[in-house]
């Protein structure tokens, strides 16, 4: 099917959402990029913007109706990864039903129409937007990162110098598990001092 890519990207990025999210503590839900400053969404904001939108979104714009609320009863850290993996794995499914002909149908995407293709695409890099601004408040925090896209500064630099690609888990049910049992996270090796340019003449 043409558009089975969309599908595979959604379900890619809904695992590096809760990836992401299984990086922070419970402690860090107040921290926010600068302290004062409301600007700046705090990292439960963030969380409750990612689940409220993307609900928000696929209702009204793209059509599809999980039928759940779309934030935890409880809002600490585990509940919004249980339940933005429960909501978002319904989503999937949704998307993996559908033809050709309703990806190129018309939603309504705030006042304008789009195509559903389009829309998801959006909703997509709306999301990857969001997780970068996370993972740099990861930095703020003094975090370690496991791998999102690819390398990072823990696992071993860059990919120039063949650092490897390390996952905190395999999946979303093992998240999930490991999360709740305190954190089963992969072992990062740290970068042994490796610069993190790819400025010729520094890698």
């Amino acid at each position: 099917m043409t558009y089975d890519f969309l599908v595979e990207t959604y379900e890619t990025e809904r695992i590096k959402v809760l990836s992401v999210w299984s990086e922070f503590r419970d402690a860090d839900l107040p921290f926010r990029p600068r302290a004062g400053d409301p600007r700046g969404r705090s990292v439960h904001e963030q969380m409750v913007h990612q689940c409220v939108s993307e609900d928000l979104w696929f209702r009204t714009m793209i059509g599809i109706d999980v039928g759940a609320p779309p934030l935890p009863k409880s809002e600490m850290r585990l509940e919004f990864i249980r339940r933005y993996a429960e909501d978002s794995g319904k989503r999937l499914e949704a998307l993996r039903s559908k033809k050709e002909d309703w990806w190129e149908g018309m939603g309504t995407f705030f006042d304008v129409q789009r195509s559903r293709a389009w829309i998801v695409t959006r909703r997509i890099s709306h999301t990857s937007h969001h997780r970068g601004q996370q993972m740099a408040m990861l930095r703020m925090l003094g975090h370690d990162l496991h791998s999102n896209y690819g390398p990072t500064a823990d696992t071993g630099g860059l990919m120039a110098v063949h650092a490897p690609t390390i996952y905190a888990y395999r999946g979303i049910a093992e998240l999930i598990l490991g999360e709740s049992e305190g954190g089963a996270k992969s072992v990062l090796p740290g970068g042994g001092g490796k610069a993190v340019t790819e400025r010729p003449g520094e890698v």
